[in-house]
């Protein structure tokens, strides 16, 4: 049993609207919303002049463990993402051992069980070596399956460039297929041109080039065809170009889409012209590309072509990013500040707190079928963020809170900061201190 939690005379982004009221948590649960009287034997917390949001839920995220626990761990990243409002995350199969099977899958479940502060689910891993394997599964049950981050541990790994797995994984796999989509043999040939040119040390501005945009359009269309004619659920990570948000619908919700994507905050946040000042720290697969993509990308977001804003949170340590271009590893944390950029981007006029929540924390929950979550609703758990809107702070070594201890926005100054996080109505996070005592659950998926 929790205590009794009454927020009091807050301002609740939740489905379209924002509206000032009372909030009870009780037994983990959100109990009621309105004018409430005060009740005995409660917490209050003052939300005046703050908003409520529901808790993030980051589809896609690298918590590197188990087997890269010198990067990061299932502790040290949860604690970094409850600090920057996410409640929930998805975590990507490119651990070692990889997850290929369910056993593993299993392993991080207990794992996650055991150190997260945060609401946890997994992506099982796929790719040719186990597809066999993995058709064979009730694959419904899944979040998700991915080929994500595998491409590092052997090439070949990609689905997006292997048009025969992807006929056969797309005909039988009924849960929700999120791939990378590059064309390895685009990037590739890129790659020998430069090479030959710089040797080792090719020039950082090169990535988006090597990168490009043709290598990530003609993989990502060529995915949607197969899904189309299988009817597959396919979903596309990490979309980076304004051409490839032309391949994509919002003439239907989303719940009946059966193709969709998201836009992580880098993409949205960087453009070409910041890896002049920021070198191989903004390194990431697929590469950050122009200021037309970034705008392209927005636009997208708002005209709900993309669907969800994910972190791709990658953590890797200084040495690791420092390294020449090909040795330099690809990714960067980023998940303590991905509300704080939706923010930013709202104090610029940019976007609604209402599409903030729509697309970092309604549409999370619907594509992944999430159960009781995502949404500030009577009977749903108690995942919940306040925000002030009106306190500046700069991001700086001391206030990282990843294990890697760096990020690619140190000295920024962000104009709105997370005061309270909440998960399964527990008060994990309080103006800078953490109750750790209680870890978050698996997330369900809803019948």
């Amino acid at each position: 049993m929790t205590e009794k939690t009454l927020i009091k005379n807050i301002s609740i982004v939740n489905e379209g609207q924002i509206t000032v009221a009372d909030l009870l948590i009780e037994n983990g649960l959100i109990h009621s919303i309105g004018q409430l009287i005060d009740h005995k034997n409660v917490k209050v917390v003052d939300g005046t002049g703050k908003y409520l949001f529901p808790g993030i839920i980051d589809g896609q995220v690298h918590f590197r463990e188990p087997g890269l626990t010198h990067k990061g761990d299932l502790y040290t990243e949860s604690k970094a993402a409850i600090a920057g409002g996410v409640t929930s995350f998805i975590d990507m199969p490119n651990t070692f051992p990889n997850v290929l099977t369910i056993d593993i899958l299993n392993e991080k479940y207990r794992i996650a069980s055991e150190k997260s502060i945060a609401n946890f689910g997994f992506f099982l891993g796929v790719n040719g070596d186990n597809l066999d394997e993995v058709i064979k599964l009730d694959t419904s049950k899944l979040l998700g399956v991915s080929d994500d981050g595998l491409y590092f541990t052997k090439k070949g790994n990609l689905l997006a460039d292997n048009p025969e797995t992807m006929e056969k994984l797309f005909a039988n796999c009924k849960s929700i297929i999120a791939i990378h989509s590059e064309k390895e043999q685009i990037v590739e040939e890129n790659e020998n041109i430069y090479r030959e040119k710089y040797g080792e040390n090719v020039p950082i501005e090169f990535h988006p080039i090597i990168r490009n945009e043709k290598a990530c359009y003609e993989a990502t269309k060529r995915a949607i065809d197969i899904a189309n004619k299988h009817k597959a659920r396919l979903h596309i990570l990490h979309l980076t170009t304004e051409a490839e948000t032309h391949l994509f619908r919002n003439d239907i919700p989303l719940k009946e889409k059966n193709v969709t994507t998201e836009v992580s905050v880098h993409h949205l946040w960087f453009s070409d012209k910041d890896y002049a000042r920021l070198g191989t720290l903004i390194k990431w697969n697929p590469a950050i590309k122009t200021e037309t993509d970034k705008k392209g990308l927005l636009t997208a977001l708002l005209d709900d072509r993309i669907d969800i804003v994910t972190t791709d949170h990658a953590p890797h340590t200084l040495d690791e990013k420092q390294k020449p271009y090909f040795q330099s590893m690809s990714g960067a944390p980023i998940i303590q500040h991905s509300l704080n950029i939706l923010l930013e981007f709202y104090k610029q006029g940019l976007i609604s707190l209402e599409k903030i929540a729509e697309k970092m924390c309604h549409n999370p929950a619907t594509l992944y079928s999430i159960e009781k979550r995502g949404f500030i609703r009577e009977g749903y758990f108690a995942d919940l963020t306040i925000v002030d809107l009106n306190s500046s702070w700069t991001v700086d070594k001391t206030n990282i809170l990843s294990k890697c201890g760096w990020s690619p926005l140190e000295g920024t100054t962000f104009q709105t900061k997370v005061t309270h996080t909440f998960v399964n109505g527990n008060l994990v996070y309080d103006n800078g201190k953490f109750d750790e005592t209680k870890k978050g659950l698996a997330l369900t998926k809803s019948k």
